[in-house]
């Protein structure tokens, strides 16, 4: 099976699209999910197409349909010889896994961390013992993307979020995994803020080497141990983040 037929196989939004969507509205979902969560804010330059093509593992064709949708809709600027840029954060009904941005972002960092913490470690071990070799090959192939995206939030965060959910859908129970993916959405304005200090990807993209090897000897309790370590650094380091940013005033990374 090839990579491109494995996220098929694995994706349940891409499943759906083969019954009643094509590719190029699952991109827009994904994107409008990115929007929605904050990875990607009013204003921001969206990566290129080749880079969200390999993060999402898709053709830079659908990427392109993808992105003509959401700016069809309004939530995205398509400016010639430039980058396509968020022009809005009003993601509409109709992208239904998407989550309204306020909402995503109005949990605290505590509530969040525990609920991580409880759910994400169970759902990781059981992946661990369901882990496949084309699951494995996307993981460090993302990994080696990571390592282009040292310097680059926002690229990153992308990476990050389809490295977590390969994972998380290895996982027996689809309704858990799911559950825990969108947990991993919330805070994501304060993760953004995060991953800007030096020296934070580097250590994320470490603590997903470790989570990686841990899965590739289907070794439960290591990759637990991986995940656990992986998530109290990023409960840690948005903290830091977020006192950071209270002491200056900014409510903007307030929960």
């Amino acid at each position: 099976m090839s990579l491109s037929e494995f996220v098929l196989e694995n994706t349940p939004e891409l499943r759906e699209a083969i019954v009643r969507r094509n590719v190029r509205d699952v991109v827009a979902e994904k994107i409008a999910m990115l929007i929605a969560s904050g990875i990607f804010k009013v204003g921001d330059d969206l990566p290129s197409e080749r880079d969200l093509a390999a993060a999402l593992q898709v053709s830079r064709e659908s990427v392109r349909g993808g992105v003509q949708i959401l700016a069809a809709k309004g939530l995205l600027a398509v400016l010639h010889g430039a980058r396509t840029r968020v022009r809005s954060d009003d993601v509409g009904p109709e992208f239904h896994r998407s989550r309204e941005p306020r909402l995503i972002n109005s949990y605290g960092l505590d509530d969040v961390h525990q609920a991580r913490l409880l759910n994400e470690l169970v759902v990781v071990g059981d992946a661990a013992g369901r882990m496949d070799e084309e699951t494995l090959r996307l993981l460090n192939q993302s990994l080696k993307m990571q390592e282009t995206a040292l310097e680059d939030p926002v690229r990153f965060l992308v990476l990050d979020r389809e490295f977590h959910l390969a994972i998380y859908r290895r996982c027996a129970n689809p309704v858990l995994a799911e559950f825990v993916g969108d947990l991993f959405g919330y805070m994501m304005q304060q993760r953004h803020r995060a991953v800007s200090e030096r020296g934070a990807i580097a250590r994320s993209h470490t603590d997903h080497t470790n989570i990686v090897r841990a899965l590739e000897g289907r070794d439960r309790d290591a990759t637990m141990s991986a995940f656990e370590v992986h998530i109290r650094r990023i409960y840690e380091t948005t903290l830091r983040v977020m006192g950071m940013s209270l002491s200056r005033g900014d409510e903007t990374y307030a929960a």
